[in-house]
């Protein structure tokens, strides 16, 4: 199998099946914990490109099942038990796993994201569960005491290896002794010990990562790339390898295949959406396709894809109001108001923003996961 075959429709449904599932364990954590939609984003990004060179690899392992070992076609029954053994092993047994970990990683990262804002008012002391479950190398790291400053806190924050289940909390100054620094760098490499000790040597709240870039369907020099994954920028030369190439492909797609989607929808500029409602019709422009597809948004390929129905769906989408353009900047001395309507994601309520110019001009603009940041001060017509 090439790199560029997991540009195939097949495949992309493939990885966005598995990276579904992780998704949804991103999910599960931000309702204890929420983050800011490009905070998501980065994450579900992250579940995108590891799913994709899972999915290489996977695909890499069960093609060969076809052929027997003279090189001819094995009978059906006999390729279907072959296929079998590695969809148990990948979609089954590694899967529960990682969806374990993107859990994890999900919900230190949005706490690290509040230690970070909380600056160095309170200490960070790493905890375990507590009970017998928890490994020995972990335990010796139980009441941990430092500021988050500590380059402890790079290496060895949460999750420290598959389904771990410590945490980190926030304690007050005085209250706690720090601990020696030396002596918790040297317990936390005890506790990452074993052959992915580089993968579980990150913090996924300043990487805003579910997994790193080095894991188990990646190489060590990986971790070190400066293109990797959460460097959020592509390489100009790809080495000649098809770990790289693939890893290239996956980044490019990773949000939302926003390149295509803006050719696809190159037609619509130009085109206008009336409305009842508004003053005027609504003139998709250039602007319109770019901002649509840059847009962080929960179910980012969902959206994204969303642009191509756009005329269907913003005839359709209920109109709730305007409110008046509430950033600081440039746009606030050009923009009238904000139009917005209600639609549907995956099943998710999102809200479309129209402009409104003060020379008269009316623009779709947005989609937006987050009401209520755009709804302060709505006007009901």
């Amino acid at each position: 199998m090439s790199p560029e075959s997991l540009t195939a429709e097949e495949v992309q449904r493939f990885i966005r099946a598995h990276a579904g599932v992780l998704d949804r364990a991103v999910d599960s954590a931000l309702r204890e914990t929420p983050l800011d939609d490009i905070s998501v984003q980065r994450l579900k990004e992250s579940n995108y490109v590891f799913s994709g060179i899972k999915v290489f690899h996977e695909l890499n392992e069960a093609f060969p099942s076809l052929l027997d070992e003279e090189g001819s076609p094995k009978p059906f029954e006999r390729f279907l038990n072959d296929v079998q053994k590695v969809h148990e092993s990948y979609n089954v047994d590694y899967l529960r796993t990682e969806y374990n970990f993107a859990h994890a990683s999900a919900l230190m990262a949005a706490r690290w994201k509040k230690f970070e804002r909380d600056g160095e008012r309170y200490l960070l002391q790493y905890r375990t569960i507590g009970d017998d479950r928890v490994r020995r190398t972990h335990r010796m790291l139980h009441n941990i005491t430092l500021p988050v400053t500590s380059p402890f806190w790079d290496k060895y924050f949460p999750p420290n290896g598959w389904n771990c289940r410590c945490t980190v909390v926030q304690v007050r100054k005085g209250k706690h002794p720090v601990s020696d620094e030396r002596e918790a760098m040297n317990l936390g490499s005890q506790a990452t010990a074993g052959k992915y000790q580089e993968m579980f040597m990150f913090n996924p709240g300043k990487r805003m990562a579910t997994f790193p870039a080095y894991n188990a369907y990646t190489i060590r020099k990986c971790n070190s790339c400066q293109w990797r994954p959460d460097k959020m920028k592509l390489a100009a030369d790809i080495p000649d390898n098809e770990l790289c190439k693939a890893c290239r492909l996956l980044q490019e797609m990773k949000r939302g295949n926003a390149g295509n989607i803006r050719r696809m929808a190159k037609p619509l500029q130009g085109r206008t959406i009336v409305r009842k409602e508004l003053p005027g019709p609504i003139l998709i422009s250039g602007a319109s396709l770019k901002e649509w597809t840059n847009q962080p948004h929960k179910h980012y390929f969902a959206k994204n894809k969303m642009l191509l129905e756009i005329e269907n769906i913003l005839s359709k989408a209920d109109y709730i109001g305007a409110v008046e353009y509430h950033k600081d900047g440039d746009n606030k001395k050009d923009v009238k108001l904000s139009h917005i309507f209600e639609c549907e994601v995956s099943g998710e309520k999102s809200w479309i923003i129209v402009r409104e110019y003060k020379w008269g001009e009316i623009v779709l603009h947005s989609i937006s996961a987050s009401f209520e940041k755009i709804a302060k001060g709505i006007k009901k017509e």
